[in-house]
Parts: C-alpha cells; sequence; structure tokens
C-alpha cells in the first residue's frame, strides 16, 4: 500500500533527486570533455577552473536541491545566473579552431540543469523562459546563431517546459487526491454519526413526532417541532460540508437542503454546485427571505425549493401552495416603506448580477424564480 504523501511533502520530489542526479551525470560529461580537449584550450588552466567550480557547485546545489526544506526559489535563479556566466567564460577558453569546429563550451550540457531547477520550482513558463536565457547565451558566447544553436535552444526551451508541466501535473493531482481524501474522510464520518444519531436521537424524535400527533392539543405542536427538528438533523448529518473550498467555494446544493422541514421540500442535482462563498450566502439568504414570508403570509402552506444546475446559470425556484400574492400588493408596500422583498430577494439578486421573476395570482400560489449566470460563480 503507497504511503500517503504529508502535508509538507512536496509531489515534485522524484523531479527534484532526478535533477540531482543528471547534475553529477553531466557534470562527468563536461569533465570527459574538458579531459580530451585540454590540450587544445587557448587558456587550460582557466578550463581547469572553470572546472572546479562546476564540482563545488554541483555539490552545494544538490545538497539543497535533495532536501525539500532548502529548494528555494531564489536559489535557483542563482543557479541559472551563475551557470550562465561559466558558460559566457567560453570565448575565453576554447581556441579559435575549436569554435570554428562547433566545440561544445565550457560546459557543454552541464548547463542544461538549471533551467530544469527553474522549471521544477516554478512551473512550465519559467522553465521554458530558463532554457531561451540559457540558449541566447550560448549564442552569444559562440558569436553565432545557426541550425546547432537554434536546435540547442529548442531542446533547452523543450525540456523546461516538459519539466515545469510534469512539476505543475504532479502538485495539482496530489492536491486533488488531498482533497478527495478529506472529503472520503468526511463522508464516512458523516456515516458513522447518521447511524449513531439515527439510533437514537432521530428513533426518539420520530416517536415524539407520531405519538404527539396521536394526542393532538400542545402534544401536537411539540410533535411538529420535532419533526422539523427530525427533518433538519436528518439534512445535517446527510449532507456534504458547506466550508469553503481551497478555491474559495462553496456548494449551494448542501446549503440549500439544511433549509428541508416538513413543510419545506428541497429538490436539488445529485452532484455538487459549487459558487463563491458569497454567492452561496446570498442565494441561501434569498431562499430563506422567500420562505420567511410563505411561513408569515400562508401559514400552513407547502413550500417547494428547486435547484437548477444548467452550465450557464443557476436557478433556483421557490414555490409555495398559499393563497398568493394580490396584484399591487408589493407596489403598495414599497410606497409604504416596507422594502423587504425589494431589499432581501431583488437587490441581493442584482448585486450577483441575476434577475428574479415573480409569479403569483390569488389561490394560485406563488413562485419566486432566481437566475444567477455562470460568471458568477468562477472557477469549479
Amino acid at each position: 500500500m503507497t504511503k500517503p504523501l504529508a502535508p509538507t511533502d512536496d509531489p515534485a520530489t522524484p523531479l527534484w533527486l532526478g535533477i540531482v542526479v543528471l547534475r553529477v551525470l553531466m557534470l562527468l560529461f563536461a569533465a570527459g570533455a574538458v579531459i580530451v580537449r585540454h590540450n587544445d584550450f587557448m587558456r587550460p588552466w582557466l578550463a581547469w577552473t572553470v572546472l572546479g567550480v562546476m564540482v563545488v557547485w554541483t555539490v552545494v546545489t544538490d545538497l539543497f536541491y535533495a532536501a525539500e526544506a532548502t529548494r528555494w526559489g531564489w536559489l535557483t535563479l542563482v543557479d541559472l545566473g551563475f551557470t550562465g556566466g561559466l558558460l559566457m567564460l567560453s570565448p575565453f577558453i576554447l581556441s579559435p579552431q575549436q569554435f570554428a569546429a562547433n566545440s561544445p563550451l565550457i560546459t557543454t550540457v552541464w548547463a542544461a540543469v538549471p533551467p530544469l531547477a527553474v522549471s521544477a520550482r516554478y512551473g512550465a513558463i519559467a522553465g521554458a523562459l530558463g532554457g531561451l536565457f540559457m540558449a541566447v547565451l550560448s549564442g552569444l558566447a559562440t558569436k553565432r546563431f545557426d541550425l546547432d544553436v537554434a536546435r540547442d535552444g529548442t531542446l533547452l526551451i523543450a525540456s523546461g517546459l516538459l519539466v515545469g508541466v510534469a512539476a505543475d501535473t504532479a502538485r495539482t493531482s496530489a492536491e486533488r487526491l488531498a482533497r478527495a481524501l478529506r472529503t472520503e474522510a468526511a463522508t464516512a464520518e458523516r456515516e458513522r454519526l447518521a447511524r449513531s444519531i439515527h439510533d437514537s436521537v432521530l428513533q426518539v424524535l420520530a416517536r415524539v413526532r407520531r405519538r404527539g400527533a396521536e394526542f393532538g392539543g400542545e402534544a401536537a405542536e411539540l410533535a411538529k417541532l420535532a419533526g422539523e427538528q427530525e427533518v433538519a438533523l436528518r439534512a445535517l448529518v446527510t449532507t456534504e460540508p458547506i466550508s469553503p473550498d481551497q478555491d474559495g467555494t462553496t456548494d449551494l446544493r448542501a446549503a440549500l437542503q439544511l433549509l428541508a422541514t416538513p413543510d419545506i421540500q428541497i429538490s436539488t442535482p445529485a452532484g455538487t454546485v459549487p459558487l463563491p462563498a458569497h454567492t452561496t450566502a446570498e442565494l441561501v439568504a434569498v431562499t430563506r427571505e422567500a420562505l420567511s414570508n410563505v411561513e408569515k403570509h400562508a401559514p400552513g402552506a407547502k413550500a417547494w425549493v428547486l435547484l437548477e444546475d444548467l452550465g450557464t446559470e443557476v436557478v433556483v425556484s421557490v414555490r409555495d401552495d398559499g393563497p398568493g400574492i394580490e396584484p399591487g400588493r408589493l407596489e403598495n408596500a414599497a410606497q409604504q416603506g416596507r422594502l423587504g422583498v425589494a431589499k432581501s430577494i431583488k437587490g441581493r439578486v442584482t448585486d450577483l448580477g441575476g434577475t428574479c421573476v415573480l409569479d403569483s395570482a390569488p389561490g394560485e400560489g406563488t413562485e419566486w424564480e432566481v437566475r444567477i449566470p455562470v460568471n458568477a460563480r468562477g472557477a469549479r
């Protein structure tokens, strides 16, 4: 069984370890190139000096890159600049004959490692820019920009892109896996609580609701309250948590399901309906206000809340079977300074960039339909 990553583990660690090993291999290749060509160098002493610096720098950077705590972003940038500086010493080391023969620069393939470190730390774009930076320096050092330089530059940019994409993908996948594991753990805990509560509290509330309804009178009122608490408790232990996610979104579906009572039925999609936390809070407030109006102006009426996710917009409908609203009643209330509907419902919906429609007639109940465009929800 694979051990899960701790919260501090970098999912790109295998890439960093690969960079550490690759740097050693590239250093060995560069050392072999210096040994083979040292008699042809214009300044052999400088070539050996640069090789010694490369050895020391390889040991230092590999030690830092091997440990997650010391993979500093600034270090990768310093690495890129320092390696580029060593590369630019090539015109003082290689002879004109070596340049004419297209001999490798003093750093050879060792210079290709820093762009990979930058890409592992900052991502694909930074890695590609690091590869481009090293390619430009190679062209300046050789004082030519021919097909060979273009080929090497393309390889540097492509390798930076590939390692950056791999690092970004590893981190994104690890984040999603951790989120899924948290959700799975929360679901298991809710199921455990649901079983425990079902065997105790819910059964007691259900019995109080049944027996109270049989006795009538004040007992019936207590039975109604017990029924409401039973429904609310069932919704609480069976719905997903509505705390904001890492991207600042909350599930409108879960938030609306908590409003269910014996007189209020909630119908939602099977999947989650993620919205920005502020948007979710405002839509829940709008729904509460509409339901509060039902309780205030149509006591005993049944209410239904329907949530629809249409892709381009989210629709929340609140309908009841009460006596309905007489024509002109809302306008008269607004003229008298009672702006509850205008501010609590229409004002909130307008601030969210949506629209709301009221459909009501005497004896036909009331229905609010609220539509919020998809651009108000942010990234899914």
